[in-house]
């Protein structure tokens, strides 16, 4: 009888003895310290990455302006505009700008139920014309201060130049706006917590009560494994394709109900914020049905056998026992399908997002915007100022994204000391 030999000429079955075991010890240590760089070093690049995008963001955030106006505030009033009533503001206004176009100003909006702030920005806008004509950096605004300034002096006599925050309280509540310095992401913030609020409220429940369904009541059939099928596969469709079936069925084929005209609103179209939330529902659901299941799918047999030996129908155990057991790993769920509906753009824009819009929607049938388009918006546009803007809304737009996240972690941490 032959002995089967491998590669190295012994035996098969040979256990190493003496050199043998040290050599294949240091082997299998010298593979995992390979294994242990490649990983720290795989983790260091991805820190890396991250450091640098958010220094980009931060470092075009903040920094030196040079601002020009048309009028000197000084000129049109001994005191400072802030200090000023309303009422002297609108002849202000009134004073230096056409006979039309005040009108016009009052016919949109009635200075008479116009707030103090709102003239002021008139005010600023179409008098003073406050203009950025330059923008820089921060590292350069703290490492290159005096060429700064001597460029200034050469270039825009007429001009001041102030250090300048994009993130303030004034750009967090502002709408947009065609001036870099006088613009805002206080509508977008409103209309992406709309579309957000509007997704998870119906993204939310059917996904779960659809898990549940698959997991706990559907039978094993043709069907059961072809509804599974065109879930798992929906989950990889791009977001694109939502945003047409969106435009499709929501903004067209049901624009009467989208649009609020079921509901007596007459000046409005399927672009509106509805239509958007129930895109973006179409397009988070199938992750949520997705982890949902996987969620249900983790809650051990035990717990469903006793459940069942005291009594409880298949409904009371799911209620009471499942659900509650997998509401942490579904919570994980909703965390990232809110995360990707919160960045998306492409479906938005197909449904009709505007690119400027200067009213805070506050009905579900209002036109609307949200971050990512302006960010988006912003970037196209010429200028350093608007590159500026651009990376205060995302460093806006991060932020937001981080807070709702905390909140569904904090849901989640406390359900999982519940149950």
């Amino acid at each position: 009888m032959s002995t089967t030999v491998n590669p190295g000429n012994r035996p098969t079955g040979y256990l190493p003895e003496g050199a043998d075991i040290n050599r294949n010890i240091a082997a299998r240590r010298l593979r995992g310290k390979v294994w242990q760089a490649f990983f720290l070093s795989s983790l260091i690049i991805g820190l890396l990455a991250l450091a640098t995008l958010l220094y980009t963001i931060v470092d075009d955030s903040f920094g030196y302006i040079v601002v020009q106006t048309k009028i000197d505030p000084e000129e049109l009033s001994d005191r400072p505009l802030e200090e000023l009533s309303k009422e002297e503001l609108i002849e202000i206004l009134r004073a230096n700008i056409s006979p039309g176009l005040f009108r016009r100003f009052d016919r949109d909006e009635p200075f008479s139920e116009r707030s103090k702030e709102s003239v002021l920005q008139l005010i600023e806008e179409r008098v003073i014309g406050r203009e950025v004509v330059a923008a820089y950096k921060l590292t350069e605004s703290l490492l290159e201060r005096d060429r700064i300034e001597a460029t200034v002096r050469e270039r825009f006599p007429r001009a001041e130049l102030e250090f300048h925050s994009w993130i303030n309280r004034e750009f967090l509540t502002r709408p947009m706006n065609s001036s870099p310095i006088l613009a805002g992401v206080g509508n977008a913030i409103l209309g992406s917590l709309w579309v957000i609020a509007i997704t998870m409220l119906l993204a939310i429940p059917i996904g779960i009560l659809g898990g549940v369904y698959l997991e706990e009541y559907a039978s094993d059939t043709w069907y059961y494994r072809l509804i599974e099928t065109n879930i798992n596969n929906l989950a990889g469709v791009p977001s694109i394709i939502y945003g047409i079936l969106g435009l499709a069925v929501f903004v067209r084929a049901l624009e009467s109900l989208t649009s609020g005209a079921a509901f007596g609103v007459t000046d409005s179209n399927g672009r509106t914020l509805l239509s958007a939330g129930l895109t973006m529902a179409l397009l988070v659901l199938p992750l949520m049905i997705i982890n949902a299941r996987e969620a249900i799918r983790a809650v051990p047999q035990s717990i469903r056998q006793a459940s069942y030996g005291l009594g409880a129908t298949k409904w009371q155990t799911v209620w009471h026992h499942v659900l509650p057991n997998a509401l942490p790993g579904i919570l994980t769920g909703t965390i990232l399908s809110m995360s990707r509906a919160m960045g998306e753009t492409a479906p938005l824009i197909v449904v009709g997002a505007s690119t400027f819009v200067v009213f805070f929607p506050d009905s579900v049938f209002d036109k609307f915007t949200v971050i990512p388009i302006q960010i988006y918006n912003w970037t196209q546009q010429p200028g350093a100022q608007f590159r500026s803007i651009a990376a205060a809304a995302i460093i806006v737009l991060l932020v937001t994204l981080l807070l709702l996240n905390a909140t569904a972690i904090l849901l989640r941490n406390r359900f999982k000391r519940s149950y």
